[in-house]
């Protein structure tokens, strides 16, 4: 009896550590997805595609850019920010272009004017959201453009130098002494395109432990098993240059080992092997682009865990498997690529394959879902000539959104892993994930449930103007200080924004286009001490990449000199439609609304001072004067308000009522009067007077010397595109020459089944090529390609 009874104790007791066990492994994995899951709710992710209409220009050209905003986790267009700034860059991080672009629904347009200016050399154009800021430069977009002068000479060629960017990248993140593991590795010449190569893994004693060579664009793997006590080194052969020698990363003695293998049953075997061998769990958490799809935990054997994926359970696109230990820790990390299904089918074509010179040109465009079912789509078109300056640009908005926009630096080619799909670009894809691969995140801020410090907040409603007030004694920040931020014009932009403990200033304007001034005040009757300096929106955080060098030869100096004829042609005879813009269709009420009373002052007899009309015409106010100071004393229904209105002069506040009656009523268009206590953001007003001017220009009345007065650039005017018609002979015969090697620009090729687009050629020969890029309301990303021959 008791033999009996001490065996069902033993029994129950085995039991209950394994529901123990059990708990605690669920709770980690559930502890795990939970921080991930919060994180994910404060952390939207924006990305932003620009397809710009070629990647090649000239002084004096102009480049057009369409802007597509999506959701960083499905890819559907996003109406979250409403402001995408467009920035050009040289190689040291100069700002040549800049603009600030509208966006609606995730969707905007825009140019650039080439500067005459600047020098040859290959730029980077990058694209941000304000709320992208808060997440680093390596999420901006960017790409390649090349800008050639020919009045300035390219650079004498400097001989190329054997300089390149080698590195290893372990899978998983480490190598462990006495594991086998798999190395990535990639190397980068001065042109930054992928040199090719071959080499040996030696180590101390100069054995042979590994081979290795360069499978597509300078990248490969090799594996080996590191051992104690002893150090690697790599010796690469690159292109018949002297052998380069390289360490490989140092072995840590203790650690785990993450390897990956992916079977064509559909399955993926991730085995994890620790030289401990302590035994306990880990765990496995597999999530595409911050979406969860796989927890799970698995017991250390033998200093081996096994887990199965099946990849129809990964989502299109990147995956991130990350492996933790029993503490919590992230130990192993790598990517997987699962080949997106979900794409948009461009299908465009010219009704011939050849024209003359000045003929219409007319291109059916097809968008299809994967099924062959037609499929609404916002798509951008650009027709242009290539020749051996400027030659077809390869990169296109599905590859971006699905590789390169989840990866850290350049990617060569992205094209390439998709149009070919069989086992060698299987393989190419497994290097690129291997040596790319790279967390968005600290998990450790993740695990410990930090909140994220969000400096930049998106722009929501439109441009957010931002300012810093700071004693104007000490320089030291300025809190709870309201100030006033006016665009002076005939339309009233007034904003107020009160600081913060740091003394920041923000002012959320709206329908803010074009260049001006921005004037900033505090009220100089009650804070006069202060400062207030207008800080720039544009990122100040920039990638570590350089810029591969600039590359002329003599074979492109005839391409360019037609280039460079074209546009000067184009200038001179076209250069007014070239500054044709888009009405912006804004509202151009005040702030205020549709107010109290407007008082036309041409409608009523003219006095020699503003004192004289108040208070002749006026009804809703009382003219005062005391101890030399003229007070405004607004009346309504219900009696006088407290104090002095908020009186505005084309959009800009006045706080001294002396000034106001120093104005030249003959210059004064309209008085709009709101009688009632007006709560505007921060501030609260007791009432409202705003005069307009005839011409905008605050009438002659001197500002506070305090205020700030600055150029400011609101959002950028969007400008129409020129292409001539030659519909009738007589304008098929017009004189004037035509050269443009830009046929065609739109940013808005939108239809829902088939549609056609129409254009005419120039007097430019040549081979024409046409691309177009589009985004379903689904998130599919497309492009599709045409050519036709100009003789």
């Amino acid at each position: 009896m008791r033999i009996i009874t001490k065996n069902s104790r033993a029994i129950c007791l085995a039991m209950v550590l394994f529901m123990l066990m059990q708990h605690s492994r669920a709770q980690v994995i559930q502890e795990v997805q939970n921080s991930f899951n919060l994180y994910k709710q404060n952390a939207l992710l924006e990305k932003i595609y620009v397809h710009t209409d070629k990647s090649v220009y000239l002084p004096g050209e102009i480049l057009w850019f369409k802007v597509y905003c999506v959701d960083g986790n499905d890819h559907k267009p996003l109406n979250l920010s409403k402001v995408v700034y467009i920035e050009i860059l040289d190689n040291s991080q100069s700002r040549i272009v800049e603009a600030k672009v509208a966006m609606k629904n995730g969707s905007g347009d825009g140019s650039l004017y080439i500067p005459v200016s600047v020098s040859n050399g290959n730029y980077k154009l990058r694209a941000y959201t304000s709320w992208m800021k808060n997440f680093g430069p390596d999420f901006y977009f960017e790409k390649l453009i090349t800008f050639v002068n020919p009045l300035k000479s390219p650079d004498a060629a400097a001989k190329e130098s054997a300089a390149y960017d080698i590195n290893f990248f372990p899978e998983g993140g480490n190598l462990v002494n006495g594991i086998k593991s798999k190395v990535a590795f990639k190397a980068v010449g001065q042109n930054g395109k992928g040199a090719e190569l071959s080499g040996v893994v030696v180590n101390q004693k100069n054995d042979t432990v590994a081979r290795f060579k360069s499978l597509k664009f300078g990248m490969g793997s090799f594996s080996f098993t590191p051992e104690e006590r002893n150090f690697y080194k790599a010796i690469i052969k690159i292109d018949g240059n002297p052998p380069i020698t390289k360490d490989i990363p140092a072995a840590n003695s203790q650690g785990y080992v993450m390897s990956l293998t992916d079977n064509a049953s559909g399955q993926l075997n991730v085995t994890v092997k620790d030289n401990e061998n302590v035994g306990g769990n880990i765990y496995l958490f597999v999530h595409t682009r911050q979406t969860v799809k796989i927890a799970e935990s698995a017991a250390v054997n033998n200093g081996t865990a096994n887990f199965s994926i099946n990849k129809s359970e990964l989502g299109e696109g990147i995956s991130h498997i990350t492996v933790f230990n029993n503490a919590k820790q992230p130990v192993c990390e790598r990517l997987y690529f699962k080949r997106p299904a979900r794409q948009l089918l461009i299908a465009a074509g010219a009704d011939q394959s050849q024209y003359g010179l000045r003929k219409k040109v007319t291109v059916n465009v097809q968008a299809k879902d994967p099924a062959g079912k037609a499929s609404d789509a916002d798509m951008s078109m650009a027709v242009y000539r290539v020749d051996s300056l400027q030659a077809i640009d390869g990169s296109n908005i599905f590859s971006y959104l699905w590789l390169n926009s989840d990866l850290k630096g350049s990617i060569e080619s992205p094209d390439y892993y998709f149009s070919n799909v069989n086992a060698e670009s299987d393989e190419a894809l497994e290097n690129l994930m291997l040596t790319q691969g790279w967390r968005r995140f600290q998990w450790k801020d993740i695990l410990e449930n930090r909140a994220a410090a969000f400096n930049f907040l998106p722009e929501y409603t439109g441009h957010i103007i931002t300012a810093k007030i700071v004693s104007s004694e000490n320089g030291a920040p300025a809190k709870n200080i309201m100030t006033y931020l006016g665009i002076p014009g005939k339309r009233v932009q007034l904003y107020t924004s009160q600081s913060d403990s740091s003394g920041r200033l923000l002012y959320e304007t709206k329908d803010f286009y074009g260049t001006g001034e921005v004037i900033a005040q505090t009220n100089e009757l009650i804070d006069s001490t202060y400062r207030i300096d207008i800080l720039s929106p544009f990122s100040e955080q920039y990638t570590r990449a350089a810029l591969p060098k600039f590359e002329f030869n003599s074979g492109q100096a005839n391409a360019l000199k037609d280039h460079s004829i074209g546009i000067q042609v184009l200038n001179i005879y076209s250069g007014n439609m070239l500054k044709r813009y888009y009405d912006p269709h804004i509202d151009s009420s005040a702030f205020y609304g549709k107010p109290f009373k407007t008082y036309k002052l041409d409608d009523f007899t003219r006095f020699t001072t503003m004192e004289e009309d108040l208070r002749e015409y006026v009804s809703e106010d009382n003219i005062v004067k005391t101890r030399g100071y003229f007070h405004i004393k607004v009346l309504n229904n219900k009696g006088f308000l407290d104090s002095d209105p908020l009186v505005l002069l084309d959009g800009i506040p006045v706080f001294n009522m002396n000034k106001v009656f120093t104005v030249d009523p003959l210059k004064v268009r309209k008085l709009e009067v709101v009688p009632f206590r007006y709560y505007y953001g921060p501030s609260t007003e007791e009432g409202i007077f705003s005069f307009t001017t005839y011409k905008g220009d605050l009438g002659g009345v001197e500002l506070d010397p305090r205020a700030i007065v600055v150029d400011y650039e609101g959002m950028q005017l969007s400008r129409q595109f020129y292409s001539p018609v030659y519909d009738t002979e007589a304008r098929a015969a017009n004189r004037l020459p035509d050269f443009r090697n830009l046929l065609y620009w739109t940013p808005s090729v939108k239809q829902h089944a088939a549609g056609d687009v129409s254009f005419y050629t120039s007097d430019e020969p040549g081979t024409y090529v046409g691309v177009i890029q589009g985004l379903t309301p689904k998130g599919e990303p497309g492009s599709g390609y045409f050519t036709f021959e100009v003789k």
